[in-house]
């Protein structure tokens, strides 16, 4: 196939807003390559496609800019809420060009929880559904903690760990002593009194309490007045921290982003079922993708999109379980085949007096009944939700995952299901027993809601992929081992450090840890010596 040619971006730099945000860049695939932030974002991107700038940059920045093909760009209010956005969409996409943001680490949160009986605030980069509040998160990690400092010096809140402090903890803390803290480990103030200052801290971080910012200013400009101008210097320091900290910003959540400006879902849909030839727009689509990074964990995601933005809530992860190896195309096979198999079981629990003699095609009959439950769900039979076959299907690949597909959907009789495979070398389109692929235009909206939808479905099987990978590390073959608990599994590798030490052990040395009898300990180093 002969190469496209580029297009030239520079005709689309008069869309580009001067507001901040953060822009993405695409190769000729349409595979994400980079994402930058910016104060300006047409100033920054037309740097981008000037000639000088190609000649003078270094050699990274030189192979980026003659990779990209496409760019979008997502407009923010500010310049935290760009890097936040900057930060999610690396994490997402992990472009090859970006160096910054590619680890798991997160940004910033302030936690408190309310059910505590002494409150107090601390530091964390995880958001859990525990009950506790959580503040942020927030760009800077210098102003959050120098906010936090002035928050508990000036509410008197403690920062010790313990769950309920005691005078064995005051004796070892001097924070009351400097006047950092109100001290309710010796009964210094009632506990109702210590949640009404929790509370003001509360509303500090939301905002609602700007006259503590009117104070420090206040006291800068005395003491700028006095010419104590390095007394001044902190105050000033220190509001810049809390303008840093309390700005108003968004919370990014990763893997639920909405569309940009520029995407237009609807508009989409529309277009891709004009050019697949179907009836009707393909509003509910679903996209298969197989991620076999190691032989150890083989495992497929489904997405599913609804009126051309993520479905979240109807996403499913399959560990792959009757393939050995690496099969791309029995391991479609048997996802696809799990899938459909339980939405017609489902189907038929649900509406077996509707299904029951129908002699219609069962894609049309499932269809029917969707409308049908939709308009009337009182006559659904089972508990579990109705599930409805979708518009379209998706599987990423080509011909042999297409046609692997196929053959599975032919076998649970839903022959007219319209289906696709998306090639990723040269973004082809295969249909069904056609020989020749659609090939769209680069900049055609139906190809980037198909672009859209493979990667979001490679992003979940990754995710999984890390999932699986993470709790291999903490298996251990001593789990299947007899008699031994997890408690003494964690004891074991505690004491001596590893399995391949234990081999070497003799069962008395062994029997030496607190809670390993001899008998347990001969039974583990024979079990150890035949697996």
């Amino acid at each position: 196939m002969p190469p496209r040619e580029k297009p030239d971006l520079n005709s689309r730099l008069h869309e580009v807003p001067h507001q901040p945000g953060v822009y993405l860049m695409r190769d000729r695939l349409g595979k994400i390559i980079y994402v930058g932030k910016a104060k300006d974002l047409r100033k920054r991107l037309s740097n981008y496609f000037q000639p000088a700038r190609s000649r003078m940059a270094d050699l990274k920045t030189r192979a980026l800019i003659k990779s990209i093909w496409d760019f979008e760009f997502h407009t923010v209010r500010n310049e935290p809420e760009s890097l936040l956005l900057e930060g999610k969409l690396i994490k997402e996409y992990r472009p090859k060009y970006n160096i910054s943001f590619r680890d798991d680490k997160r940004f910033l949160l302030l936690k408190m929880h309310p059910g505590e009986p002494w409150p107090r605030f601390h530091l964390t980069r995880t958001r859990k559904d525990d009950g506790a509040r959580y503040f942020g998160p927030f760009a800077h990690s210098g102003s959050l903690r120098t906010t936090l400092h002035w928050m508990q010096k000036q509410f008197g809140l403690r920062s010790c760990r313990p769950l309920v402090p005691t005078e064995v903890d005051y004796r070892h803390c001097h924070n009351d002593v400097i006047k950092n803290c109100c001290a309710p480990c010796i009964g210094r103030i009632a506990q109702a009194d210590y949640l009404k200052k929790v509370e003001e801290a509360c509303d500090f971080l939301d905002g609602r309490f700007r006259d503590h910012l009117k104070e420090i200013e206040a006291e800068m400009h005395q003491a700028a007045a006095e010419l104590d101008f390095e007394r001044a210097a902190e105050f000033r320091d220190m509001l810049m921290d809390f303008q840093r900290t309390l700005k108003p910003t968004r919370r990014f959540t990763r893997g639920r982003g909405t569309p940009s400006d520029q995407i237009k879902p609807l508009e989409d849909v529309r277009e891709l079922g004009e050019v697949l030839g179907l009836t009707h727009p393909p509003a509910v689509m679903e996209c298969f993708d197989i991620s076999n990074i190691s032989s150890n964990h083989i495992v497929a995601s489904m997405v599913r999109f609804k009126d051309g933005v993520p479905d979240t809530a109807n996403y499913r992860r399959y560990r792959i379980k009757t393939v050995k190896g690496q099969n791309d195309f029995a391991s479609m096979a048997e996802v696809v085949r799990r899938r459909y198999s339980r939405i017609l079981l489902e189907a038929g629990e649900a509406a077996p007096d509707l299904l029951e003699g129908n002699q219609e095609p069962t894609v049309e009959a499932l269809r029917r009944l969707a409308s049908h439950l939709a308009e009337h769900p009182e006559d659904i039979k089972s508990k579990k939700p109705f599930v409805r076959m979708p518009d379209l299907i998706i599987v990423d690949g080509g011909k042999g995952q297409l046609s692997s597909a196929c053959e599975e959907l032919q076998r649970l009789g839903l022959h007219s299901q319209p289906i696709i495979g998306l090639a990723k070398e040269h973004e082809e389109v295969h249909l069904p027993k056609e020989t020749d692929p659609i090939i769209m235009p680069h900049t055609m909206g139906a190809l980037k809601l198909l672009q859209r939808i493979r990667d979001e479905a490679h992003r979940w099987a990754n995710g999984y992929h890390q999932i699986l990978m993470k709790r291999r590390i903490g298996e251990s073959i001593l789990d299947d081992c007899p008699g031994i608990s997890p408690a003494k599994k964690a004891a074991l590798l505690t004491e001596f450090g590893s399995v391949a030490r234990l081999r070497r052990l003799t069962p008395e040395t062994i029997a030496r840890l607190p809670g390993v009898s001899l008998k347990l300990a001969t039974t583990l180093r024979e079990w150890l010596d035949t697996h």
